[in-house]
């Protein structure tokens, strides 16, 4: 065969092509040609599958595309070895992607996602943490505990556990009308909305930092439950000195059976991922503790979603709500729907495939 002919750019003249360029496009029509038929069935396929899930693909395709995709890397690899024309590299290129994502890819949009999450997946993670969900709540009981009978037998222990400033008129020896006055909101729903977004982004940053800390062996996560409860029983000592506990439980519960049970949350999945790195089993000690993080964050996403109710419920109705049997019944649903959800709700998990 005669070499092709190129005209030169510089003069009227015409020269022949070098023998190197007529055999590397000879070599890249040879290897296109003998495996574009995979390429295109491939690519027939994906058109499908991006148009219509896998009720439009034949049995028979489904079970080849694996393979088909094998093959389209491994050309893609040889085009990339061999230097072949740009066009079939790009080409290449383009189909292994898009290929991997619908063989590799994740099988579910985000709104699915979302409603197995709501309708299952949340509180199966929870119920899997059952035994760090026992230890956090019997550690934050005697945090509380301990927070009381400290300030009980010192008053000093008080400025040093509870964060109040001077202001503050919860202090030791305040009178009855002082402490009630904190339980009251005179202001009306002015300026309530900012109020409710510092408060997410405290009880975030608290419910963030009981489950990062969760790495050195949950000790840390324990630690901070402890000293979040110790705050609750020097509040519970202090109101009590004016028989108020009642009021004061009626104020913590319109978001406190929210807040707290976040926390709860949050401390267990720390220490989850903490009792796995020190007691990992069979699986090695990051194996297992990428498998608990897992599990947690599932967990740490609802506690999220629990943090922005408790925001809200404790700018709102908590400020604007003084009765406190209204008070009483606002948190005791909520915290019924909660123990409801976790605990009670449990639909079937959805099969996974093979």
């Amino acid at each position: 065969m005669k070499a092709p002919v190129i005209s030169s750019w510089f003069g009227r003249g015409q020269v022949e092509a070098s023998p190197d360029i007529e055999s590397a496009a000879l070599r890249s029509d040879r290897f296109r040609l003998e495996r574009e038929g995979e390429w295109k069935r491939l690519e027939a396929i994906l058109v499908r599958m991006e148009k219509g899930g896998l009720r439009r693909i034949a049995d028979d395709d489904l079970i080849a595309l694996p393979a088909l995709y094998r093959t389209a890397a491994s050309s893609l690899s040889v085009a990339r070895e061999t230097s072949l024309d740009a066009a079939t590299l790009a080409y290449l290129e383009a189909l292994v992607q898009r290929a991997w994502f619908q063989v590799y890819g994740p099988r579910m949009g985000f709104v699915r996602w979302l409603r197995g999450f709501i309708f299952g997946g949340w509180s199966r993670a929870v119920r899997e943490l059952w035994l760090d969900l026992c230890i956090a709540l019997f550690v934050m009981v005697a945090g509380a505990i301990v927070g009381w009978l400290l300030v009980a037998q010192d008053e000093a222990w008080f400025y040093r556990l509870f964060p109040g400033g001077m202001m503050d008129p919860r202090q030791p020896g305040a009178s009855r009308e002082e402490l009630l006055s904190v339980l009251k909101h005179d202001e009306g729903a002015a300026g309530l909305a900012g109020f409710a977004a510092q408060l997410f982004s405290n009880n975030s940053a608290v419910c963030i930092l009981a489950f990062a800390l969760g790495f050195a062996f949950g000790i840390p996560s324990l630690m901070l439950l402890v000293h979040n409860m110790a705050v609750m029983g020097v509040l519970l000592w202090l109101y009590n000195g004016q028989n108020l506990v009642v009021e004061l439980a009626a104020w913590l519960s319109v978001h406190g059976t929210t807040e707290i049970f976040g926390i709860l949350l949050s401390g267990a999945a720390g220490l989850h991922i903490g009792r796995a790195m020190a007691f990992p089993g069979k699986l090695p000690v990051l194996e297992a503790a990428a498998a608990a993080g897992r599990r947690a964050a599932v967990v740490m996403v609802g506690v999220t979603l629990m943090m922005v109710v408790a925001a809200i419920l404790e700018a709102y109705p908590r400020q604007l709500v003084e009765d406190t049997n209204t008070r009483f019944m606002i948190g005791g649903t909520m915290l019924v729907f909660w123990l409801s959800y976790f605990f009670l709700y449990r639909p079937a998990a959805p099969e996974r495939a093979a």
